[in-house]
């Protein structure tokens, strides 16, 4: 871990290991050694960085957070990467809970020497957005999603035209991150901060449509297991089941 800029030696982690030495040492030992020397649950560097990202924002981690994206950024992740998956869960999440994360990203980036802000990303207006979103749902989860706030009950019309223009259009439109990559964090915003069951099932559905397959996933939920808790994993593992029967 010393490589990707964090450690025993790393500031944040240094004052535990010295008040807390036992517990530091396994959670490096699990987290950084067991979980990661498992072949069987191995992914790529770049979707661990990611997915690691997102579950801590899903958990709340802040201080965390910051650890995990200094490895991300020495890692390989791109700044506009990061904050993709920064902005992409306040959708998830409410921006209530992101604007924390957000500051303490732009923190870590600057200390870094990368130059705020970063180029745009966004590629729709406020006269396309909920249609350009909307293309984005039906190329997800297939045909049932088109203008989806025409249909369903009058009371959710406004909601899920917001689902359309805002968290579709705003956001999974946006460059930085592929649709793959954009499901794939969606599902550990989801999974990481628990009570959204039903709404995990439907994307690791819309992950598989996007090529990131079951084994894919339980191999991601696996890496996660340091950082969401045992009750989150064993859940999310019976969200991609359920997904995978239906």
């Amino acid at each position: 871990m010393q490589a990707l800029g964090i450690g025993p030696d790393y500031a944040p982690d240094a004052e535990l290991f010295r008040t807390d030495p036992e517990f530091m040492s396994n959670l490096y030992n699990f987290a950084y050694g067991e979980v990661l020397s498992r072949t069987d649950i191995q992914i790529p560097e770049r979707d661990r960085h990611l997915a690691v990202l997102a579950a801590v924002l899903g958990t709340q981690g802040t201080g965390e957070f910051e650890t995990v994206l200094r490895a991300a950024l020495n890692g390989g992740i791109s700044p506009v990467e990061a904050k993709e998956v920064i902005y992409q869960s306040a959708a998830y999440l409410g921006f209530a809970k992101v604007r924390p994360f957000l500051s303490a990203a732009n923190g870590v980036m600057e200390d870094m020497g990368f130059r705020l802000p970063l180029e745009p990303q966004g590629t729709v207006t406020q006269e396309n957005r909920r249609e350009e979103g909307n293309r984005v749902q039906v190329e997800i989860f297939g045909g049932g999603m088109r203008e989806s706030w025409l249909s369903g009950p009058e009371e959710r019309a406004a909601v899920n035209s917001f689902l359309a223009s805002n968290c579709f259009g705003d956001y999974y439109t946006r460059g930085g991150l592929s649709l793959k990559d954009r499901e794939l964090v969606t599902f550990c915003f989801l999974i990481a901060q628990g009570g959204c069951e039903p709404q995990a099932v439907s994307h690791a559905a819309g992950n598989f449509a996007m090529g990131n397959d079951r084994e894919y996933l339980f191999r991601v939920v696996s890496n996660l297991t340091p950082y969401i808790g045992y009750p989150r994993t064993l859940n999310a593992m019976g969200c991609i089941e359920t997904a995978a029967k239906n």
